[in-house]
């Protein structure tokens, strides 16, 4: 007799024989999706589908409208483009995955690239696509896995299973070929259909995919060439200093060593600040005003400082306003498609006030400037300041860099300044750390810290931060006229030792769980680094504490 379970899906019950996998199951609910389903939630619990249900049971599935199935799919285009590279140019043929740029990711071969062998490689990615090639998981003994990836002379694979604590590995056969990744995968190639590849020089070109944001279709690819030069140059620097990935971090802080790299790695910091400084003030008779902008959690206070502190180096003296203080009465706070006020919008600033007030400013007048009161949401005018000779605005907000920000001021009297932690550590050759998740480990840590606010508040509210950042900062980066990477290369050694315990906060039965889960897996795979050496000036103080510039 086949023994039945009940399981809840869209929230209707059915009897289902037991043992079925989630593959079985998905495929009489594809009908529902637009896209094609990649993971489940088995009573809150991510899995992948070739898990069998064996009781009673609430199913969610995922498809590319998620955030979980948009990672699957990137994993799973990954694998086939390297699976597609290695059946055309040989078994040494290589990618290294090293960040994203324009809703896609910038990868590397180590051979030459044309594009008649762009061409070959896309019609030979589709073509294994098509053929819906299983993708299938093992369960091996760390040792083994070790000997598998330096007998294939993958040596950082090999070093990222060294630094895995697992007795257990979990890896990924396609074909006759294995590999490690980091995030769940698909069950097969022809889950992964949407993509794209642009050719952008010898060895380099962007995978693009669908996004959470545009999931129905790959926009055309536009270049950003200032953030591909700052990747480009913390690329390089990394490798002169030999630490690419986090097998290579891992080997600094293991020989002890770790002291000689933070100092090393702040130095380069403060002098990359130090030379902006000096450009500014070599346009001192023109730049009046910098606007600086910058994605949450890109230490865009701590570096408006610090900024300012080398401005006074030269001579000029910084005067520092938050657009934050010129928002519109609570009362008047636009609404957004949940009925819930958006403070994200432009339309939050009162930029009629905004305007006049930094024109007066730059015309020799004393104004009294707000301050926002976010208690009674109201803005309190209790400042008087002026602009003598040598004083210099610095603005920073998320819409500094927007054009319809200070239309009324020439383009020449502003200098523009993009923020943001672009983190040029990845794990291996194949798996990236993302920029995000960087930010969100920040951002946990500090919320704890300064705001009381717990891991979960911080995820539930990670989403909508993320929307208004694609909305009202993205899109002006490439107007900014300076780009500062404000991530450090050892960061996340000393995130892991603050973030960690908190991210084990969060219950089993959170919808942000398998979230913070996926977190403690991705910071497992770094040693942790203490925080002793790391100076009060830096921007990591901004979010784990000691910060000179703010407490």
């Amino acid at each position: 007799m086949i023994e039945t379970l009940e399981v809840e899906i869209r929230g209707k019950k059915y009897q289902l024989s037991k043992g079925m996998t989630l593959e079985e199951i998905a495929k009489e609910f594809q009908k529902y999706y637009k896209y094609p389903i990649l993971l489940a939630k088995v009573n809150n619990k991510l899995e992948e589908l070739t898990n069998e249900v064996d009781e009673n049971s609430k199913i969610e599935f995922c498809d590319l409208t998620t955030r979980e199935a948009n990672r699957t799919h990137i994993s799973g285009l990954t694998y086939v483009l390297l699976y597609t590279i290695k059946k055309l140019f040989g078994e040494d043929a290589n990618i290294q995955v090293q960040h994203s740029l324009d809703k896609g990711l910038y990868i590397e071969t180590n051979f030459k690239l044309t594009e008649t062998r762009m061409k070959n490689i896309k019609e030979g990615m589709k073509k294994i696509i098509e053929a819906d090639m299983p993708i299938i998981k093992s369960t091996v003994d760390r040792a083994e896995a070790i000997k598998y990836f330096n007998s294939k002379n993958d040596k950082t694979k090999a070093g990222v299973m060294t630094y895995n604590t697992n007795s257990y590995i979990t890896l990924y056969r396609l074909g006759n070929y294995y590999n490690y990744f980091y995030n769940l995968m698909p069950t097969s190639t022809g889950k992964v259909k949407d993509f794209d590849i642009t050719f952008i020089k010898d060895n380099g070109f962007v995978l693009q995919f669908p996004t959470v944001y545009i999931p129905e279709k790959i926009p055309p690819y536009k270049h950003h060439p200032h953030m591909f030069e700052v990747f480009q140059e913390c690329r390089d620097w990394a490798k002169i200093i030999g630490v690419e990935n986090s097998v290579d971090l891992n080997k600094v802080v293991s020989l002890g060593k770790i002291n000689d790299l933070i100092r090393i790695d702040e130095t380069l910091q403060s002098n990359r600040l130090l030379n902006l400084a000096r450009e500014i003030n070599k346009r001192r008779k023109d730049i009046k005003i910098v606007l600086m902008a910058g994605p949450s959690s890109s230490g865009k206070t701590t570096t408006s400082k610090k900024l300012c502190m080398y401005l006074e180096s030269f001579g000029l003296h910084p005067k520092v306003l938050s657009m934050d203080d010129y928002f519109v009465e609570r009362e008047e706070t636009p609404l957004d498609e949940n009925g819930k006020p958006d403070y994200e919008c432009l339309e939050a600033i009162d930029m009629k006030l905004f305007d006049k007030q930094i024109e007066d400013l730059l015309k020799g007048k004393i104004v009294t400037i707000p301050t926002y009161s976010f208690l009674v949401g109201k803005k309190e005018f209790n400042k008087e300041i002026s602009l003598g000779e040598e004083d210099i605005l610095v603005i920073e907000g998320i819409h500094a860099l927007d054009n319809k920000v200070l239309t009324n001021i020439p383009r020449a009297k502003k200098y523009k300044i993009y923020i943001s932690a672009l983190t040029e550590l990845n794990l291996d050759d194949h798996n990236r750390v993302s920029t995000t998740d960087n930010r969100m480990l920040r951002r946990i840590i500090r919320d704890n810290r300064t705001r009381n606010n717990n891991v979960e508040h911080t995820l539930k509210s990670w989403d909508s931060v993320r929307r208004g950042e694609e909305k009202y900062i993205f899109p002006f980066q490439d107007d900014a006229d300076f780009t500062f990477n404000s991530a450090l290369i050892y960061e996340i050694g000393v995130l892991k030792t603050y973030v960690e315990p908190l991210l084990y906060s969060v219950p089993q039965d959170s919808p942000y769980y398998e979230e913070a889960k996926r977190l403690i897996n991705f910071l497992r795979l770094f040693l942790p680094i203490p925080a002793d050496v790391v100076p009060q000036d830096s921007i990591l103080r901004e979010f784990i504490g000691g910060s000179c510039f703010h407490e």
